[in-house]
């Protein structure tokens, strides 16, 4: 008889969203910046998309395209580190 290799251990999901959203490694704050992040993402494709219909214009619209996009991409990344440094201040 062959043996099976597990590839993931059982979950207890008892509790519901709370038990899911631990299992990914996010809290309510961080769903707020992968949110942030995802909406922030969608205005920079969409500026990178109007940029093709401007000739006079294009490459400066682009550009700032692309560096909203890489502001979403940061925000996506760290905003979770980046906001609990505000939120967790000791004084």
């Amino acid at each position: 008889m062959p043996k099976f290799n597990v590839l993931a251990k059982a979950t207890d999901m008892s509790t519901g969203f709370k038990d899911f959203f631990d299992t990914i490694g996010l809290t309510g704050g961080g769903l707020v910046t992968k949110g942030a992040a995802a909406v922030i993402a969608v205005i920079a494709l969409r500026m990178m998309f109007q940029a093709a219909r401007s000739p006079k214009d294009g490459l400066r619209q682009g550009g700032m395209g692309v560096g909203v996009l890489f502001v979403a991409l940061v925000l996506a990344l760290y905003g979770n580190d980046l906001f609990s440094t505000v939120t967790n201040a000791k004084g």
